[in-house]
């Protein structure tokens, strides 16, 4: 393993305080626990967000920190689920009087956790409302979604809902349009190499030299098939093919279109991987509303690559391209 950390046992300490070094003009920590919030948290008037999950995602969670985005992350170890006392106290410290929604991914650990945190604080008199995200097309068929794994597809939810709470909408609301970004939403990933956990210097998965992954999960989860190498071109078909076919996403359908690299995957590649999808989806008359490419959802340093498309209507459009200030997010 070659890693520039210190000790294993300290790197998510130390992460957190560089972190909150670098950015203190947009967040902070709570003194008791691992959990970092928007700095003018609780905004008056305001639902308050809540996210978190296993470190080893950066920039996701912590970098969606800001206005127009989460209020506030409960912070995990590696691919591990914040403790119920840590999203609790990330509950509480939002909370402004109008709610808090909690957004997280379909994992047993964050939805058990997220759950009893949401106990814990409904009992103190605080309205809570979770959505729990399952994009990941490849991890259960079709008709059994509710098994699926949430993977990229929270960055478009974080990214409506965010800006939904800025307008000042209530808890309902954020509950109605976050479901239906989730069930506008698929997902895949592709993998052909694994990362290295740093906690125990062992690899996420083992493959080899010249196969790679398709479907595989953000934390190295097994996929649909293991396969040769292919090219860009017949890989990004594959995957475009299973995620259009899922919705199913139709002709004269408007679309996000998120391409996320794992961790070592070089933007070359992603823009290559885009033009595949660009093609496929004009040949559908699928037209693209917006795009991002780069890395929004990793998994340390593994290499490859997801495509999330969400399907838009003009309520999502218009909060889509809503300004945003966060710490690895912002939009004009």
């Amino acid at each position: 393993m070659k890693k520039f950390i210190n000790r294993p046992e300290n790197l998510i300490e130390e992460m957190l305080e560089g972190f909150v070094k670098a950015h203190p003009d947009k967040v902070r920590r709570l003194e008791t626990e691992r959990v970092l919030v928007r700095k003018d948290a609780p905004v008056k008037g305001k639902v308050g967000i809540v996210t978190g999950g296993g470190s080893g995602h950066k920039p996701a969670f912590i970098g969606y920190l800001g206005k127009g985005l989460v209020d506030a992350v409960a912070v995990g170890d590696i691919f591990a689920a914040p403790p119920v006392a840590r999203v609790y106290e990330a509950i509480k410290a939002v909370h402004s009087g109008q709610g808090v929604l909690l957004c997280l991914g379909n994992y047993s650990g964050d939805v058990m956790n997220f759950g009893m945190a949401r106990e814990l604080a409904e009992a103190e008199g605080i309205p809570v409302e979770h959505i729990i995200v399952n994009d990941d097309v490849a991890s259960s068929p079709k008709g059994r979604e509710e098994n699926r794994r949430g993977v990229a597809g929270e960055v478009v939810l974080w990214k409506v809902v965010g800006a939904l709470a800025e307008e000042g909408a209530d808890l309902p609301k954020l509950k109605e349009v976050g479901e239906r970004v989730v069930r506008n939403t698929r997902s895949m990933g592709v993998a052909h190499t694994p990362c290295i956990l740093p906690t125990t210097g062992k690899p996420s998965f083992t493959i080899g030299e010249d196969e790679m992954e398709i479907g595989v999960g953000h934390h190295g989860e097994p996929g649909i098939q293991r396969t040769r190498m292919m090219s860009a071109d017949e890989v990004t078909t594959l995957m475009m093919e299973a995620i259009l076919e899922d919705l199913p996403f139709r002709s004269g359908d408007e679309v996000l279109v998120l391409v996320n690299g794992l961790g070592s995957t070089s933007l070359l590649e992603l823009y290559i991987a885009f033009r595949r999808i660009a093609e496929i989806l004009a040949e559908r008359n699928i037209s693209i509303h917006r795009t991002y490419i780069g890395e929004f959802f990793t998994s340390l340093e593994m290499g490859g690559f997801s495509i999330t498309l969400t399907r838009l209507d003009d309520e999502l459009k218009r909060l889509i391209d809503a300004p945003c200030d966060g710490v690895h997010f912002v939009q004009h």
